[in-house]
């Protein structure tokens, strides 16, 4: 049968806002007279929001003296530029109109939080039917709870719902959730384990082969 319900992420599955984060970690670098870091090796970490970019641009880590200095200058920066150049990954704006033109409800589940979300989605005319954001509730994935919870608003099992995501914690809170788990290569894939460790129930490489994708 094929999918009822879509779920997403938002960074690295459905838009592809790695040249807005980090142009933001190197605005950082840039005030500091330090060099660029290059882009691929930043657009790999672009999942994991600021503590990757941070991690990938400054070596420091949430734990270190200064990180949450440094992570209040990064978003407050990345705020104010967050749509400069964020789009959709190619083939998502088909994939979305598919699913709503057949009524099918969808929703994105992101770490991401909402202050930075919501301009996102605006930019990119992008209007889920569920929104859950990193700070909706207390656990963010790979807990499942944030993928439970969008279900529960959409008053739908989690029989014949996909969740699909670029980062091996996505694949964790989908199974853990109970809905079908779709790896998303096209993305960021900054997990050290390779895609094809990831335990998803499939992996596929371009977004519009979900209009005729069909659940075992």
């Amino acid at each position: 049968m094929k999918p009822e319900t879509f779920l997403f992420d938002l960074d690295g599955t459905l838009a592809d806002s790695a040249i807005d984060l980090a142009a933001a970690a190197n605005h950082l670098r840039e005030v500091r007279n330090l060099k660029p870091v290059d882009y691929d090796v930043l657009r790999k970490t672009a999942s994991s929001g600021a503590r990757g970019l941070l991690g990938a641009a400054f070596g420091i880590t949430p734990e270190q003296n200064g990180y949450q200095a440094l992570e209040k200058e990064f978003l407050d920066y990345y705020s104010e530029h967050l749509a400069d150049n964020t789009r959709l990954f190619p083939g998502v704006r088909e994939l979305i109109d598919f699913i709503e033109k057949n009524d099918k409800p969808w929703g994105i589940v992101t770490n991401k939080h909402a202050r930075f979300t919501v301009p996102v989605l605006n930019a990119l005319k992008l209007n889920p039917k569920v929104l859950v954001c990193g700070d909706t509730l207390e656990k963010r994935k790979p807990d499942p709870d944030q993928i439970i919870y969008a279900l529960q608003k959409l008053q739908v099992g989690p029989k014949g719902a996909v969740y699909v995501g670029d980062d091996i914690r996505d694949i964790i809170a989908a199974r853990a959730a109970g809905v079908f788990a779709i790896a998303a290569s096209w993305g960021y894939l900054g997990s050290a384990e390779p895609i094809e460790d990831w335990h998803a129930d499939l992996i596929l490489n371009n977004p519009e082969l979900l209009a005729t994708f069909q659940l075992p």
